[in-house]
């Protein structure tokens, strides 16, 4: 009976990790947003690659292209950071989301001047 309850509580850990090794990689690719900011409508292409849980790539917009650092994919918990280089300044933007399916719900908070709200689509 014991060895049983351990089998099952061992393949139960082996398939929840493996389900947030699901959601990370499942985050490679390109993604699509349009946000709302202050200076108008920015359409962003973000080009995401996870190696466990680091997630590196690029965030390209009609004002700039940024790498991502400081990235990391949890569960279904996305972060990163872009170093948003904008009319001579760099501005410091943290991203915060939850990744569902082919979207992720996103929060940025642009220096100390913006948060916005937005939703990524995965590109077809």
């Amino acid at each position: 009976m014991t060895i049983r309850r351990s089998a099952v509580c061992a393949l139960f850990v082996l398939a929840a990790v493996g389900a947030a090794a699901t959601f990370a990689t499942g985050v490679t690719g390109k993604w699509t947003a349009a946000i709302d900011t202050q200076i108008g409508v920015q359409n962003y292409t973000y080009d995401f690659q996870v190696d466990g849980e680091k997630l590196t790539g690029t965030a390209k917009s009609q004002f700039s292209d940024s790498q991502i650092v400081e990235g990391t994919v949890k569960g279904d918990d996305i972060y990163f950071v872009e170093n948003l280089k904008y009319e001579d300044q760099v501005l410091r933007v943290v991203y915060k989301g939850k990744i569902s399916g082919d979207e992720i719900k996103f929060n940025r908070q642009v220096g100390e001047f913006a948060s916005e709200d937005f939703v990524a689509k995965r590109a077809k």
